[in-house]
């Protein structure tokens, strides 16, 4: 007996039904982490896309009259909110939003928000309520569901409210299946990371049982916002160019390559067309799919484009990444270092990297190290990144003669118009040789900081003991030699252990300014 096989479509929302363990909701534990972080992460891109201090809000409650494991979930920002026409579809239909563009963002695949929602529905039966203001005249609430089957929002009810204070922002508001006492430690260190490199964020966060916990605003600097970038040649492949081409209104290759591709001027695009062996005056909609794959290889291959533009990052900045581990570590020393702009495959990116040492750091006899991609905090898969290869692998700390087991933290932070994510999930990066190379150089170059630092302070300890012994034994040696001498009146060390006091005194005031300038 042979069985038929059976074709059908299915939805994006039905794919990531049956398959939701790829973007992070594998258990209930998991699922409410996951949940958090990317609502968190949402409402940290409107804000500063806006260039609007957030003012976050999170509340996760037991559901009253539901079952134990259920949970209302809250999150409120103060973001430019949304507009009332698209709640529905932003909300309610998978693989629909705003971050379908070459831009550097937190959300990668527009994805998270909604699976979070998502997941409430499959796991709960429950609805979703959004209420939204971009800062007009009305104020749209909206309880919706998502069609699964058919990828499409429903809504169940919508109301407008009129809008006297001009409030903006979002609000969401749904029940989940949830682990929190699982998934507890994991969703504060999140937050607590969140609050190093966003210093200039309020985010308040209240667990089921009522237990407050508040990261403060500790600055209204905010990095400059991340821009829309086009393509570099580097990074086109065939569906992409044969889209471009589809939605051109240039009438000639020259035109088109010049206005769909950075940092193109005339003459690149002229010496780009002889390279490749395609006439610049040809109209770029008569290309045949051969030519089109023709295209796309010179692309690629030609040496002479100018790197990718980086001008459209948004760093964290030195300056704020070290308010921000000051603010949540309070250490003893740290310096912060931004290399200079990178490219792989076509796609900008920057790498930041902070070292401290002491403090509120414990001591547990390795270092620690944070990761963050596009401002977000990396927690699970820590020994699959590349930032721990780099530390545990590729640099020699006894060449830094910093002790293995000292109090030391690392921070790691690469921003990108695409960060080279290994899974879905975003939880580590892959060791691309480019991205390897800026890490190890910068955490060398923190590392030399520390190792200075570290060594002056030896030197400072040493002089401090040299005084301890002359200020004991001086004034014995002046007593002796007065008798031997038989002199009455004992010569005065002060002088000399004035001396050595402001030897000690040149070293802490050197060291305050090092650290001052780093």
């Amino acid at each position: 007996m042979t069985l038929k096989e059976v074709f059908q479509e299915i939805t994006p929302s039905d794919f990531f039904y049956r398959n939701r363990d790829i973007a992070g909701f594998t258990n209930p534990a998991r699922a409410l982490y996951s949940t958090i972080r990317e609502l968190v992460e949402n409402s940290l891109d409107a804000c500063e896309l806006s260039a609007t201090p957030p003012e976050i809000y999170i509340r996760i409650s037991n559901k009253i009259g539901a079952q134990e494991n259920f949970y209302e979930v809250r999150v409120e920002d103060n973001g430019p909110g949304v507009p009332p026409e698209v709640i529905p579809s932003a909300f309610g239909q998978i693989l629909f939003g705003s971050k379908y563009k070459l831009r550097q963002t937190r959300g990668t695949f527009g994805l998270g928000g909604k699976m979070a929602l998502l997941y409430g529905q499959i796991t709960t039966n429950g609805k979703t309520l959004v209420i939204s203001s971009t800062g007009g005249n009305n104020i749209y609430e909206y309880q919706l569901m998502i069609d699964i089957k058919n990828n499409k929002p429903i809504v169940l009810d919508k109301k407008i409210y009129p809008n006297k204070q001009k409030w903006h922002g979002t609000i969401l508001e749904f029940t989940t299946e949830a682990d929190y006492s699982r998934a507890a430690s994991k969703i504060i260190e999140y937050l607590k990371q969140t609050a190093i490199v966003v210093p200039y964020a309020n985010i308040t966060f209240i667990d089921p049982k009522g237990r407050l916990y508040k990261f403060i605003r500790v600055t209204t600097k905010m990095p400059k916002p991340p821009e829309e970038a086009k393509l570099h040649p580097h990074g086109v492949d065939v569906e992409t160019l044969r889209r471009l081409i589809e939605t051109t209104k240039t009438k000639t290759l020259h035109e088109f390559i010049k206005k769909h591709f950075q940092r193109v001027g005339d003459a690149t695009a002229s010496n780009f067309l002889k390279f490749a062996g395609i006439e610049s005056k040809k109209n770029p909609k008569q290309l045949s799919q051969e030519d089109i794959v023709k295209l796309t290889n010179a692309l690629k291959s030609f040496n002479d484009f100018l790197p990718p533009d980086a001008t459209c990052l948004s760093p964290i900045g030195e300056e704020l990444l070290k308010i921000g581990i000051k603010k949540e570590l309070n250490p003893e020393f740290v310096t912060v270092y931004q290399r200079k702009p990178s490219a792989y495959s076509g796609f900008p990116f920057i790498v930041e990297v902070g070292i401290a040492y002491g403090g509120g750091i414990p001591k547990t006899g390795k270092i620690e190290l944070y990761r963050f991609a596009n401002k977000i905090p990396l927690l699970f898969d820590e020994a699959s990144d590349v930032s721990w290869k780099v530390i545990n692998s590729l640099i020699d700390w006894h060449r830094y003669k910093i002790p293995q087991d000292a109090p030391i933290a690392i921070f790691v932070h690469i921003c990108s118009t695409k960060v080279p994510y290994k899974t879905v999930g975003k939880e580590f990066i892959a060791d691309r040789p480019e991205v390897e190379r800026e890490i190890l150089n910068a955490i060398r170059e923190v590392a030399r900081r520390l190792s200075l630092y570290l060594s002056k302070k030896r030197s400072i300890e040493r002089e401090k003991k040299r005084y301890g012994v002359f200020s004991k034994y001086l004034p014995k040696i002046a007593s002796f030699a007065t008798k031997l001498s038989e002199k009455k009146k004992e010569p005065d060390v002060k002088i000399l252990l004035k001396k050595a006091m402001k030897i000690e005194e040149e070293f802490w005031s050197g060291e305050e300014k090092e650290r001052e300038s780093i």
